[in-house]
């Protein structure tokens, strides 16, 4: 029987990342709403990117001294922070600060160093030929959360439209259940027991707090800062605002499309455990990764909006095998006292790669060479996929 502490994780990703994909799918709709132009809107998504490197890096990687459940509720109340600053302010240099500071996902993923706490506190409940499923059902929830924020955000936008109110104030309903999402958060980790916590234990002396396993580290890191750099090309946000551009979508549609895809990712992910058992998790993450990076090459160049949507759904019923094995990878492949460590690099190091890409995307996602953002997307994920596969092939 799972223990209380893990359900109680299981249900906490289940509200953050219902409120990641409640605010994602209108983010880019809300600022361009409040005056904003698309360089602007780059920019500032790129900086809450940027932020969280710096908080998520700082936390997680001291989480096992500051306490994790301290850790995950400073977490939530960020959340709160920035939910209250973009919902009180259309001032560009005060949405920066609180893009900063804040806790806010433009992708629906996960941000913050939520991520790396609970893999780590989870990773304790389980025999180490349990985890990969154990992460892949952490993930199907989590999915299918995402998948229920969009399709509520969408459905509950429209609605708010279709009674009289402008688009701002519309969208700005979603940033404030946001925050109100973060303080259900932080109520729920407060409720954490003891258990989740490690026994004191000594710290590695160097700014990352890894040691012996510092090589292991920082190759995967750097490969995941690629990954992930391509991804931010087309986080969610960008890809729903590029459907409300190319095809002139409303919310509710946006929302069912998402709501999809999100449901096919969560079930991508569960599949991933079985064939780990079989190929290994090295061979899992990339001969799965390399079909959905092909397919996300093609979404921009489908002439029809059926197309599309069926391409980007094909893409995200494969897309997300790697995510369980990748977590699963990382927490056998480093010394279990620096586990928490080890999460949280690697996890900021995908956040720092995907901080400077929509800087990049989102002057292109609406003019005329929309189809940039996704083929360089696709093609730096096929050169990460080689890259992790030459690196980690002798490694078990």
């Amino acid at each position: 029987m799972i223990p209380r502490d893990a359900r109680l994780l299981f249900a906490t990703r289940i509200v953050r990342l219902f409120a990641y994909g409640f605010l994602s799918l209108q983010l880019v709709l809300y600022l361009s709403a409040l005056g904003l132009d698309d360089h602007r809107i780059g920019l500032l998504l790129s900086l809450t990117l940027a932020g969280d490197v710096i908080i998520s890096l700082y936390l997680s990687t001291r989480a096992d001294a500051i306490g994790r459940r301290r850790t995950l509720i400073a977490g939530a109340l960020l959340m709160v922070v920035a939910a209250a600053a973009f919902a009180s302010t259309h001032t560009f240099l005060l949405l920066v600060a609180a893009a900063t500071i804040g806790v806010i996902s433009p992708s629906g993923n996960e941000v913050g160093p939520f991520l790396a706490v609970e893999q780590v506190a989870l990773a304790h409940v389980a025999p180490s030929a349990d985890r990969t499923m154990l992460f892949a059902w952490y993930n199907l929830v989590g999915s299918f959360a995402t998948a229920t924020g969009a399709l509520a955000s969408g459905a509950f936008t429209d609605l708010l439209l279709v009674r009289g109110h402008n688009p701002v104030s519309s969208y700005r309903t979603v940033v404030i259940a946001y925050g109100l999402l973060g303080i259900v958060l932080a109520m729920m980790f407060a409720r954490l027991s003891r258990d989740v916590e490690i026994d004191a234990a000594p710290m590695a002396r160097n700014l990352l707090h890894v040691e012996r396993s510092r090589k292991v580290v920082l190759r995967l890191a750097g490969l995941f800062a690629v990954d992930s750099f391509a991804g931010g090309l087309v986080v969610q946000s960008i890809v729903a605002y590029w459907f409300y551009v190319r095809f002139g979508l409303t919310p509710s549609v946006l929302g069912s499309i998402f709501f999809g895809a999100n449901l096919l990712a969560g079930v991508s992910a569960l599949a991933a455990a079985r064939i780990a058992r079989r190929f290994g998790l090295l061979n899992t993450m990339v001969f799965t990764h390399l079909p959905s990076n092909i397919l996300l090459i093609l979404v921009p160049f489908m002439p029809t909006l059926p197309l599309a949507i069926g391409v980007l759904l094909l893409r995200f019923s494969i897309s997300q095998m790697d995510v369980p094995t990748r977590q699963a990878y990382v927490i056998a492949a480093v010394d279990p006292a620096e586990r928490t460590a080890a999460a949280g690099i690697t996890g900021v190091a995908r956040t720092a790669g995907a901080a400077l890409a929509p800087a990049l995307a989102m002057p292109l996602i609406a003019g005329s060479k929309s189809w940039i953002p996704f083929v360089a997307a696709g093609a730096l994920k096929i050169l990460y996929d080689i890259g992790l596969l030459k690196s980690f092939r002798e490694t078990r």
